[in-house]
This record gives C-alpha cells, structure tokens and sequence, in this order.
C-alpha cells in the first residue's frame, strides 16, 4: 500500500493569516494621533508657562540690554553694560551676603532636619509618622510675613527670648538685625521641606545593611557615614538644592530681620524696580544672574537627585 506524501506548502508573502493589515493611510492618521494626544495634554499647560513663565523672562532679557531705562523711554538694547556693573564691589558684597544666607540656612536645615527626619521614618511609631510630618507642615499654612514678625517679637532687645535669659541670669543677646536673625528665620520658615524630603529619603533605607553593618564590626559613626549617607544621598542632594533655591530669592526675612545692613539681590532688584533709582536695565540685569543661578541648582537637581544610592 503506497501512502502518497504531500510536500509542505511554503508560506503566501500574500497572505496575512486572518489579519489584514492597515493601509498605509491609516498607519498615519495613527501616527499623527499618538503626536496629537500629548499636545492636547500638554497644551493648557503649555501655553500657561509660555505667558507667564517664558516670555516675561524674555522681556527681562530685553530690557537687561537697555542701559539706564527708566519707565516710558524706548527699549532699544545695546549692550551688555547693566551685566558689567553687576561685577562692581559694592554688588559683588551684596551677591555674596546672599549666597551666605542662602547656604548658612541650607547647612543648618540639613543639621537640624536629618535627625529629625530619621526619627520621623525610622524610630517613630507608624501611626504618628504622618501626624508628626503635619505638624512640621502646618507653619507654611501661615503667611511668612506673619512668621517674620513672630521671630521679631522673640528676638528683640525686650523679647520673649531675652526675657527668658535675664530671667535665668544670663545676659541679653543681640540678635535683630543682625545676620544670627536672618538666618534663624530662614532656617524656619525652609526646615520643613528639608524634613519632608529627608524624610522620604530615609523611608526607604534598607535597615538590613544597618545591622550588616554592626555585625561585621563598625562602630555607629561609620554605619552612618558608609552606609546611612550614601543611600540617603539623592535625599540630601534634593533638600540641600531646594532649600538653596528658596532661600537664594527669599524677600521677606533678609528685610524685616535683618535690617538695612543685609541687603540682598531680592532687595537690590526691588530697589531698581520700585525704589527711588527705579534702573529698570540694572534690576533685569540681575533678575537675569538670579534665573541663571537657579537654573543651574536646577540642573544640578536634576542630574544628582534621582541618582540611585550605592549600595
């Protein structure tokens, strides 16, 4: 009995198994689609930043060209002249003095918040982690010219503070007015974003490394430093940069706790703009090294604060 073998039929290049693929029409209707989509999105948003975000700042830009421009004359930017005079000694001092608040404040926010934070994520009972987290919050539910002058009354020559001291014997401290006053107030008003930001930082530290630690034999300096430090780094990172950037710009306390002795950008702008000089292509110029300060911080978030932390 012969058995007749079929050869195997080779595959119809035709031939789509069922499953008609779309002309190519179609194909790019959906591809205009899947670029549609993201504009529609994005769109509102967009155009909200575009006008109150980018194109002021290109007006800043402009008028930053225009020397000596004063409210009513001609914009007509010729040069870089406004940026030359932000070089000057007497502008350099004030530049530094704000670089100085901006990073004392950060340094003692990271002092004061990292223990604070670990507390919070890693020795506090679950339940009250995020009753605790509120009460560092609850302050910025307040105006910070209310908080401003809550550290006035502590902080003056009769305050609360110097009452309490020449009550106990101690003498009288000097502190309104004076840089000790700035940044106490700003090391208050930026602590809880520093808290908050360590604090989901050192949520997720991985406690089994701790306790590696202290069975292979360090002490729990060095657990903090080799092992806390570096997965809480990308933490750090962010807070420190947050704080920076807030306090870099900040009006409020420099003025009112500080007095006219710490005059800073936020000051110096305000000045050119609203003051009796009224420079307007001067305070642009500044207004323009601020951007650029920021937006490096920014960068420099951007690049370090997602960084995963060694293990």
């Amino acid at each position: 009995m012969s058995t007749e073998i079929t050869p195997p039929s080779l595959p119809n290049p035709g031939a789509t198994d069922g499953f008609a693929e779309p002309p190519p029409l179609e194909n790019k209707k959906r591809s205009r689609l899947q670029w549609l989509e993201p504009l529609v999105l994005l769109g509102p948003a967009g155009m909200w930043l575009a006008l109150l975000l980018v194109l002021p700042t290109l007006v800043i830009f402009e008028l930053s060209l225009v020397p000596n421009i004063r409210p009513g004359m001609v914009v007509n930017p010729s040069g870089l002249d406004n940026y030359l005079r932000v070089f000057e000694s007497i502008n350099l001092q004030v530049i530094g003095r704000s670089l100085f608040f901006a990073i004392g404040s950060t340094v003692i926010c990271l002092i004061l918040g990292f223990p604070v934070a670990y507390w919070i994520a890693q020795m506090a009972p679950k339940r009250w982690q995020n009753l605790l987290l509120l009460g560092f919050i609850l302050p910025n539910f307040t105006s910070s010219l209310l908080r401003s002058y809550a550290w006035i009354t502590i902080l003056r020559p009769t305050g609360v503070l110097n009452t309490i001291l020449t009550s106990v014997g101690l003498p009288a401290l000097e502190l309104l007015n004076r840089y000790p006053a700035v940044l106490i107030g700003m090391a208050y008003s930026y602590l809880p974003y520093m808290v908050l930001i360590l604090y989901a930082s050192l949520e997720k530290l991985d406690r089994r490394l701790l306790e590696a630690s202290a069975d292979l034999g360090a002490n729990p300096v060095q657990t903090f430093w080799k092992v806390t430090v570096p997965q809480t780094l990308p933490g750090i990172a962010a807070g420190s940069i947050l704080v920076f950037i807030s306090a870099l710009g900040d009006f409020v306390d420099p003025e009112l706790l500080g007095g006219a002795s710490s005059m800073t950008v936020s000051r110096l702008i305000y000045n050119q703009f609203l003051g009796a000089t009224q420079n307007w292509g001067f305070g642009s110029s500044l207004s323009m090294v601020l951007i650029m300060a920021v937006s490096i911080a920014i960068a420099l978030l951007i690049k370090y604060g997602d960084m995963n932390p060694q293990r």
